[in-house]
């Protein structure tokens, strides 16, 4: 049972640009998946260097303004 009617045609003008810029220029995917490389593909950590960060972490207070008790 169908509660709205949805014209599945529509296209908003912002996904008519982004299909277009995309036909004129394939390499943008390309530089896409390159940028989210830099940001998400990191080497696993080992549980030595796991453990020197925790070590060297740096102990914060819950409220930085708050006075140092």
């Amino acid at each position: 049972m169908k509660f709205l009617k949805q014209n599945h045609k529509y296209e908003s003008d912002h996904s008519l640009f982004i299909k277009e810029l995309k036909a004129k220029n394939p390499q943008i995917e390309a530089g896409q998946q390159a940028g989210r490389a830099i940001l998400w593909d990191k080497p696993v950590t080992t549980l030595d260097e796991q453990a020197r960060n925790k070590a060297s972490a740096v102990k914060q207070q819950a409220y930085v303004y708050q006075n140092k008790v």
